[in-house]
């Protein structure tokens, strides 16, 4: 499972980070970003479905079966 999300809609609520900070990180601007290649480790995908569902905007995309 891979995580990614779209700059061009995210607003910086940092819910993301918030929620599934293994996951989700955030720039000096304080919007979320994917550190490394966005793969989620074993143990938090809940969390990052959590944050996926989470997001107001609806910038995080889940990548299956990567």
């Amino acid at each position: 499972m891979e995580v990614q999300i779209d700059s061009g809609r995210c607003q910086g609520h940092g819910r993301c980070y918030d929620i599934a900070p293994g996951v989700f990180g955030e720039d000096v601007e304080g919007y979320g970003n994917v550190p490394g290649d966005g793969s989620v480790r074993p143990g938090e995908e809940r969390e990052a479905r959590l944050a996926v569902a989470s997001c107001p905007e609806r910038a995080i995309t889940v990548v299956e079966g990567v």
